[in-house]
């Protein structure tokens, strides 16, 4: 059952609890301007908590679905959570001491969300605000538009008793200064998603397709899943999809699966994981004919010499050259070659400059790059950088 907690902060400090067999299920507390609720799920004995800035006289709200719970205090989205499991706290459990506290069960409305929410200027140095930063970006260009999908996080990949919670966000440009923000591209719908790992997008005949992979934790496989949009901005997820790599992978670990067009008619999947065998990170390579069915090309694209993953791959054709990207410790390298798939060499300065684990899209005869820049751990504001090459394929960065 969804549920809604209701009450005023009639004053501060404020305290109160609710309990079931002995045990505490439910807590809220007002500290010092600080309102905290703790909610007690079965998944981790850790509770999940929100807070939020509170003063006298504001009136509260507690929202618990079961895969989100969100604070509003005086209508204003404070927190959120993402639970897992089963909830502890019901509608009947003892509260202690007793207060004036309304419990309804709650309907989630359906929202129909236009193209375009809202928009702003200048995307350098911008994140959502309001305790939401930028994680791993996504860019692609779509027609005259540069788009870029990025990992939704709070409390710096904490979230979830630290598996992430990270969602799809996507906003777009025709110009680099005026941006739009568009509805949530890959929502948390259900307890049972960790995280919602970086990914890729491409279009095949005249659909959209988003490919990722969802954390779940405590070793279990993660499974590469995709979502489907019409017209490129409501993306619904392909239920009737998913597959997880071989025996020969760490298939835990595997994520952030780039999906491309190769020249030789078939799509190409580059995932990051580890081998089984001697457990060295890697590039897994799975190809299909038709997007659905998905086999291992028989060798990673890339291995690397220790243990370390190479997160978030980038594959991309530039100037008769082919191009690999993928990030160690969080800063982007690069390697390039005359073919497709093979032969890859590393240059002399490997590194792309520009902050964390950079992906890129081709606008106006440059490759631009979009990563963010963290604040505090995980995750932060989002930035960008310019890139050509010279004649012997080395990338030549240069602002934007």
């Amino acid at each position: 059952m969804n549920i809604k907690l209701a009450f005023k902060a009639d004053k501060i400090p404020l305290y109160f609890a609710w309990h079931k067999n002995g045990a505490k299920t439910l807590e809220v507390e007002a500290l010092d301007g600080v309102l905290t609720v703790s909610v007690q799920y079965d998944y981790d004995p850790r509770p999940l908590s929100l807070s939020g800035e509170v003063k006298v006289g504001d009136c509260v709200e507690v929202i618990l679905l079961s895969h989100r719970i969100e604070l509003y205090i005086d209508r204003e989205l404070k927190d959120e959570e993402w639970p897992a499991g089963n909830r502890l706290f019901s509608i009947g459990d003892e509260l202690v001491p007793k207060a004036d506290v309304e419990l309804t069960q709650y309907r989630e409305e359906s929202n129909d969300d236009p193209v375009v929410i809202s928009s702003f200027e200048n995307a350098e140095g911008w994140s959502p605000g309001k305790g939401v930063f930028v994680g791993d970006c996504m860019p692609y260009r779509r027609g005259e538009e540069y788009h870029v999908l990025y990992l939704k996080d709070r409390h710096h990949h904490k979230s979830k008793w630290s598996l992430g919670a990270h969602q799809w966000e996507h906003i777009s440009t025709e110009d680099f200064k005026t941006w739009r923000i568009h509805p949530m591209a890959v929502p948390i719908t259900d307890a049972s998603e960790g995280s919602i790992c970086t990914g890729s997008w491409i279009r095949n005949g005249d659909k959209e397709y988003l490919y990722y992979t969802v954390r779940m934790g405590r070793g279990i496989p993660a499974p590469i899943c995709r979502s489907v949009s019409d017209d490129g901005y409501h993306f619904q997820k392909d239920t009737a999809f998913g597959f997880t790599v071989s025996q020969k992978y760490h298939a835990a670990s595997a994520r952030d699966p780039k999906v491309i067009r190769g020249e030789d008619g078939l799509f190409h999947m580059f995932l990051t994981t580890s081998l089984s065998e001697d457990g060295r990170g890697c590039l897994a390579h799975y190809v299909s004919k038709d997007m659905e069915a998905w086999e291992d090309f028989g060798r990673p694209i890339y291995v690397s010499p220790t243990a370390e993953q190479p997160e978030c791959p980038d594959y991309f054709k530039y100037n008769g050259r082919y191009y690999l990207v993928f990030s160690l410790e969080s800063r982007a390298h690069y390697m390039l070659s005359d073919k497709p798939f093979e032969d890859f060499i590393m240059p002399d300065e490997p590194i792309i400059p520009c902050a964390s684990v950079p992906k890129c899209a081709l606008w106006e005869g440059r490759l631009v790059f979009a990563g963010f820049k963290a604040i505090d751990g995980y995750a932060g504001t989002m930035t960008f950088k310019a890139a050509v090459c010279n004649e012997r394929g080395e990338l030549v960065f240069e602002e934007l």
